[in-house]
This record gives structure tokens, sequence and C-alpha cells, in this order.
């Protein structure tokens, strides 16, 4: 499912336990909800809300310090795209296919339209042109020694760019488990049936019931987004993959 399925979902649980504690509070028998019971109850219920807030909270900065660590890796594949295309301009004419295979390769990345974002194909596409720079390093033939110093340089960015986009690739899965979804759901779920059982039967109560299940179900979806970084509303833009394209070759 999407993130905004999964968000959808979890707010039909949340909500829907919310409505099926409601539901209880007017089969209930009175002698079951003493003042005794209740607390009893708030107690419960406030150790769940505290280890769901604990659990949201980290979750939230867990997926946050991922994304902008992808952020920054891909900024320094775009800078080091750079380096390299002017390490080979200084190297001179004979790395004219090299620097022809990585301007390929980056307006692959990016894709040829400027409004979709194609950052996958930094972990799944266009493999053929990435292998093909340092192909055509490979095959330069230098013949004085700052030549050789020249090659040996685009060959040590080349295989970083490699590094940098195998672990790009490594890191494109998932974080978060179904079942450790799943648990956070089903407390915030329990959370929401206590509010129900106690809550009067209103419209301004429904209301505030049904928007701060939206927040939950909105703070889960930011923290889905933030885990798929290359995809959905909160991708990575390709801004600095499109700027090094623009000098490429210059």
């Amino acid at each position: 499912m999407t993130a905004i399925e999964t968000a959808v979902t979890i707010f039909c649980c949340v909500f829907s336990g919310a409505l099926a504690g409601m539901g209880l509070r007017a089969i209930i028998p009175e002698h079951h909800l003493d003042p005794e019971t209740k607390d009893l109850i708030k107690l419960g219920v406030g150790l769940i809300g505290t280890m769901s807030a604990l659990v949201l909270g980290l979750l939230v900065a867990s997926t946050k310090s991922s994304y902008d660590t992808k952020k920054s890796e891909l900024a320094q594949m775009a800078g080091n795209v750079i380096l390299l295309d002017r390490i080979l301009a200084h190297y001179g004419a004979e790395a004219a296919d090299a620097r022809d295979a990585l301007r390929t390769t980056v307006a692959a990345m990016t894709g040829s339209n400027k409004s979709n974002n194609n950052l996958e194909q930094l972990s799944r596409g266009a493999h053929v042109e990435r292998e093909a720079v340092f192909d055509r390093i490979q095959d330069l033939m230098p013949q004085t020694e700052a030549e050789r110093t020249l090659k040996g340089q685009a060959e040590s960015l080349a295989i970083n760019l490699g590094q940098t986009r195998w672990l790009l690739f490594a890191q494109s899965g998932t974080s978060i488990s179904t079942p450790f979804l799943v648990i956070v759901v089903f407390w915030l779920t329990v959370l929401y049936l206590s509010f129900g059982l106690f809550a009067p039967v209103n419209g301004i109560a429904f209301t505030t019931l049904a928007v701060s299940a939206v927040s939950v179900a909105g703070a889960l979806f930011l923290v889905l987004e933030l885990d798929h970084p290359f995809s959905g509303l909160m991708q990575i833009p390709d801004i600095p993959l499109r700027d090094a394209l623009a000098v490429l070759g210059k």
C-alpha cells in the first residue's frame, strides 16, 4: 500500500476504536464503570498513551534523520559529478567520451521531464551508462605524469560515485516493519476506544475525536513518506543533479 492508503487505513482503525468505545458505553452496565474502574482504565490508557507518544516521536526523529542523510548524500554526489567532469576536461580531448557518458548517466538519473523526479534511477536504472563512465576512464591512455594523476583522480571519484549510489540502493528499503506498525496502530486504537468510552455523545465530542484521529494518521503518514525519500509527496528533489547536469560538458 502507498503511504496515503496506509494513513487512511490507520485513521479508520483509530476512529473505529473511538466509535466502538461510544457503542460499548451504551451497553456496559453502570456498575462496571464505577470511579475505581475508571481510575484503573485511565492509568492503563495513560501508560499506553505515553508509550505511543514515545514511539511516534522516535519514529519521526529517526525517519527525518535518515531523510536528511540521503538528501546530503545526493548533494555530495552532484558535487562529485561536477568535479569529475572538470577533471576529465583538464585531461583533454581524449576524455570527451567519458564526459559524454557521464552526462548521459546524470540525464538518466534525473529523467527527461523536469516535472518528474526520477531519482529512483539512482538505484535501479541506467546501470549500463553508469558503468560506461568508469569503462571510458579506464580506456584512457595517459602519456604524461599530469595525465596519469588526473586519470587516478578520475578513477577515485568514479569509484566514490559508485559507492554513494550503492549506499543509496542499500538504504532504499523501508526501515519500518509491518508488525511494528501494527502494534503502534493497536495501541492507538485502544487509546481511542477509551476516549470513546468516556466521551459524551454529541457533535463536539465526535468532531474532536475525528480531528485528533486525522492528526494521528497524518503523523504516521509523515513517517511513512519520510521513509521513502525517492517517491511520494515528500520525495527528495533532484535539483542538485539537475544543476550539475546544466554545467556538465562546459
